[in-house]
C-alpha cells in the first residue's frame, strides 16, 4: 500500500527500513563475517562493511505517492536513461506499433524495491528467460532475463512495466500476482544487484521527464495520462 508518513528526523533518514526481502542475506553475510574473523582479524571488520553495505542495498525507505488517478509514477529510484518510442515485449500484449518508453536505470546504490507506476488491475505479468547483458544497453530490452506487467489504470489506460536484469542482476521478484488491485505507488517487486525499469506508455503520451534527470519511486511524476499532451524538455546546468 502507499506510505502516508514520510520520514520527520534525523533518526527516521537513518535508520531506514530492511526489506524482508533483504534479511536473509544480511544474515548470510554477517555469518560469513564472523567465520572470516575467526580466521583472521581484519577479514570480520571487512565482512561487517560488507554486510553493512548488503543492508544499504535491501533498504526500503517509505515514500509519498500522489494520488491521481491519471498521474503515471515511476517504478524505480535512479537515472531516466531513455525517453523513446520502443516496441513492447511481446508478453505484455500491447500490440506490435511502437509506445512511449521511459527507462530508469538503478545503480547498485539505489533503493532497488519497485512499485506500481499506476494504481489499478494487473491484467498481466509474464516472465522471460535471457541473457544478462549490460542494462544500459537498448538491446537488453529484448535479450535480458525480464519480468513484465501490463496494469490497466482507473481510467482504462493500459501501462506497461518490465523490470530488467543486467549485468550483476541475477534475480528478479515480483510481489504481487495477476488480478491483484494495485494501490498508488504499492511495491510491486525487486531486482538483486542492479538493474533497469521500462514504462511503456499509451500512444500519444508525453513524457514528462528526461533523460539524465534522477528519479524517485512511487514519487516522480513520468507522465500525465489526462491534459494536454506536451513533452517536458530540460537542460543540464
Amino acid at each position: 500500500m502507499n506510505d502516508v508518513r514520510p520520514p520527520t528526523g534525523l533518526f527516521d533518514r537513518v535508520l531506514v527500513p530492511i526489506h524482508r526481502e533483504g534479511w536473509p542475506f544480511v544474515a548470510l553475510f554477517f555469518a560469513a563475517s564472523l567465520v572470516l574473523g575467526l580466521l583472521w582479524e581484519p577479514l570480520l571488520w571487512l565482512g561487517l562493511l560488507a554486510t553493512a553495505w548488503c543492508a544499504f542495498f535491501f533498504r526500503d525507505p517509505p515514500r509519498v505517492t500522489p494520488v491521481d488517478p491519471e498521474l503515471v509514477v515511476s517504478p524505480a529510484d535512479g537515472v531516466v536513461q531513455s525517453v523513446a518510442s520502443r516496441v513492447p515485449p511481446p508478453e505484455l500484449e500491447l500490440g506490435v506499433e511502437p509506445l512511449p518508453c521511459i527507462s530508469v536505470f538503478m545503480n547498485v546504490f539505489d533503493v532497488h524495491v519497485n512499485r506500481t507506476p499506476v494504481a489499478g488491475l494487473l491484467r498481466r505479468r509474464a516472465y522471460h528467460a535471457g541473457r544478462f547483458l549490460n542494462a544500459s544497453l537498448d538491446k537488453a530490452s529484448e535479450e535480458n532475463e525480464r519480468q513484465s506487467f501490463r496494469i490497466r489504470a482507473e481510467g482504462g489506460a493500459e501501462i506497461g512495466l518490465v523490470q530488467i536484469a543486467g549485468l550483476v542482476a541475477r534475480r528478479i521478484r515480483g510481489f504481487v500476482e495477476e488480478g491483484a488491485r494495485l494501490a498508488p505507488g504499492e511495491r510491486i517487486g525487486l531486482i538483486r544487484f542492479g538493474s533497469r525499469c521500462d514504462v511503456y506508455l499509451p500512444p500519444g503520451t508525453a513524457p514528462l521527464v528526461c533523460v539524465g534527470q534522477r528519479a524517485i519511486a512511487g514519487e516522480t511524476v513520468l507522465a500525465a495520462l489526462a491534459g494536454p499532451q506536451v513533452p517536458r524538455k530540460g537542460r543540464v546546468s
